[in-house]
């Protein structure tokens, strides 16, 4: 849609329910934190919109993230027209799922944000940025819950984006659980020390990693039983493992709120403190 103009009336303030307006959307079938997190961190005069994609009968397959890539034009098309200043996609491994190399990502989000008057961040390419971003050059990456051709795609994504990944590997590789099978059926949700855990692990395995990266969207249970997510976590894990940590959630929350030119609500660890 190369004639797409946005409505004139988002440019008028008083049109607006919120100063900066932010749509998300996530894989179909997952009801997603991201929104909820995200206004845990942003300051005041932030609000959020939410629109899953449609997909019957979806069932976490790259290659139906593949036949169904169009569909994140769809939403970026529907948030500018409902006065979005800014739209992130949830979701990791989107980037990665057409065997696409980090340049063409960043050449599709831009696209995105030209033709729809509103900027668009992806997650998986958030992660490029936020290395780049703490100077990150070795790195090593904790694939969490990943299934193997997951695991593979955004390793061989990180690569091409010039990092050197010394490590990677998922919660089978590292040893918490025994079979995909196993992770699989927790439906993302985890133990809460698995977290710290993981991170221990990757730690042993890539001693000399600038950064230790996290892919996807996984949750944690705290003491009283409520998941979390990595954006709540980081800034102790940093703590304990002695190491910046990047992860798939505020990856994506950074860059929103750096191109909203805002600063993070609280203390999230050293990447969203750069905002500051």
């Amino acid at each position: 849609m190369a004639d797409y103009k946005k409505p004139e009336r988002w440019g008028d303030p008083q049109s607006k329910l919120f100063p900066y307006q932010v749509g998300f959307t996530a894989p179909p079938h997952d009801f997603d934190a991201a929104p909820t997190d995200f206004l845990k961190i942003a300051p005041e005069g932030v609000g959020v919109h939410g629109r899953m994609l449609h997909v019957p009968t979806y069932a976490h397959e790259l290659k139906q993230r593949t036949d169904n890539f169009n569909l994140l034009e769809e939403f970026v098309h529907c948030m500018a027209n409902n006065g979005a200043d800014v739209t992130g996609q949830v979701g990791t491994n989107w980037v990665h799922c057409n065997g696409t190399t980090p340049e063409e990502i960043a050449d599709f989000c831009a696209r995105l944000s030209d033709t729809y008057e509103t900027p668009f961040h992806m997650a998986g390419y958030c992660l490029v940025e936020a290395l780049h971003e703490l100077g990150a050059e070795k790195i090593a990456l904790n694939s969490v819950y990943y299934w193997p051709d997951w695991r593979d795609g955004i390793a061989r994504f990180l690569k091409q984006a010039g990092f050197d990944l010394i490590y990677y590997g998922n919660f089978v590789d590292l040893g918490l659980y025994d079979t995909q099978e196993q992770v699989n059926d927790l439906n993302w949700i985890f133990p809460g020390d698995a977290a710290v855990t993981s991170m221990q692990r990757t730690v042993e395995r890539a001693s000399e990693a600038d950064v230790i990266v996290v892919n996807g969207m996984p949750n944690f249970r705290r003491a009283d039983g409520l998941p979390q997510r990595m954006v709540s976590l980081v800034a102790g894990i940093e703590d304990l493992i002695g190491l910046p940590v990047v992860a798939s959630d505020f990856a994506l929350y950074w860059r929103i709120l750096k191109t909203l030119g805002l600063s993070s609500a609280g203390a999230h660890g050293r990447l969203l403190s750069t905002l500051n």
